[in-house]
């Protein structure tokens, strides 16, 4: 298996992502680089389904499965009326699908099929991530802001940190799904890259990096962190990330957020109860719960 464009993605792409959830995945990623982890390209199922009006759960499959001499105009042809769609969030966002699992341009395409779909009469996003790519966030959140005008979207979360709270904060409603493990947060920006010259240098290898006069600010951001001088890096490129984070979240969850708690826009996460009081999350209930909330918006929408 060529591993090459995953570990480019996890080695040069910009991220909003819990620091602690990347640090468990180094060894991880050691394996791959040096050949140690081998493993079959096997992409997992969507995950999404549909919640009939009787409570019938009905799973969402990719139209490549259905024969192609049945295959419907709309994935969605085949749900009841009035069904709910669960789509899920999960683990690592990556902006594109790969060989391990679905990108959010993908799961964005079937919250935007769903909306147009009259069957669907909501859209639950089913939350469980610490975040992902900085390119991940904008397919999905754009998707919903779409949909929204449709029908409602709910966000059902136990973990939504970083870019997976950031990109469910554009919905109409979210619920924690319990008050032990849900959490939110982690409204905030970081950089972490390891020099490695250092080591080349020490067997003889030398580094060379030449810039054409006119080129002067190209990546001076990097060059200047590399010499270990960051007020380039956090000013061109981790403030304009976290400022438009913030506005985004003040915008998205407006007359809701509390934003005079302490932290609150800059990086803290709270748990279930503590992320309601301040308007991180809304209400708490199990999925259930979900569907039936996600119900009552319908109909009120729709009356």
């Amino acid at each position: 298996m060529d591993v090459s464009k995953f570990l480019s993605k996890i080695l040069s792409t910009a991220w909003f992502y819990q620091p602690q959830k990347l640090i468990a995945y180094g060894s991880f990623i050691k394996g791959l680089m040096d050949g140690t982890i081998k493993f079959e390209e096997i992409k997992l199922p969507l995950g999404a389904y549909a919640i009939s009006p009787t409570g019938d759960k009905m799973m969402l499959y990719d139209s490549e499965e259905i024969n192609d001499n049945s295959k419907p105009a709309s994935i969605f042809d085949r749900f009841p009326e009035n069904s709910t769609l669960i789509i899920p969030l999960k683990d690592i966002m990556f902006k594109e699908d790969d060989w391990w699992d679905w990108g959010t341009v993908t799961i964005a395409s079937y919250i935007r099929e769903a909306a147009d779909h009259d069957n669907i009469n909501a859209i639950i996003i089913e939350t469980d991530s610490g975040g992902g790519t900085v390119d991940s966030i904008f397919p999905i959140v754009d998707a919903i802001l779409y949909a929204k005008t449709k029908k409602p979207v709910i966000a059902w979360a136990d973990t939504a940190a970083s870019a997976a709270y950031y990109s469910i904060a554009a919905t109409d409603l979210i619920i924690a799904s319990n008050n032990i493990s849900s959490e939110f947060g982690s409204i905030g920006v970081m950089v972490s890259f390891m020099d490695i010259a250092p080591m080349w240098e020490k067997q003889g290898v030398k580094f060379h990096t030449i810039y054409a006069p006119e080129s002067n600010f190209k990546n001076l951001a990097w060059e200047n962190a590399l010499k270990g001088d960051y007020k380039l890096m956090m000013e061109e490129v981790l403030s304009p990330l976290a400022q438009k984070f913030q506005a985004d979240v003040r915008e998205f969850r407006a007359g809701k957020v509390d934003i005079t708690q302490k932290g609150i826009l800059n990086g803290r996460m709270f748990y279930a109860n503590d992320a309601i009081k301040y308007g991180l999350a809304d209400e708490m209930g199990n999925l259930d719960y979900a569907v039936k909330r996600a119900s009552q918006l319908a109909a009120k929408r729709n009356k």
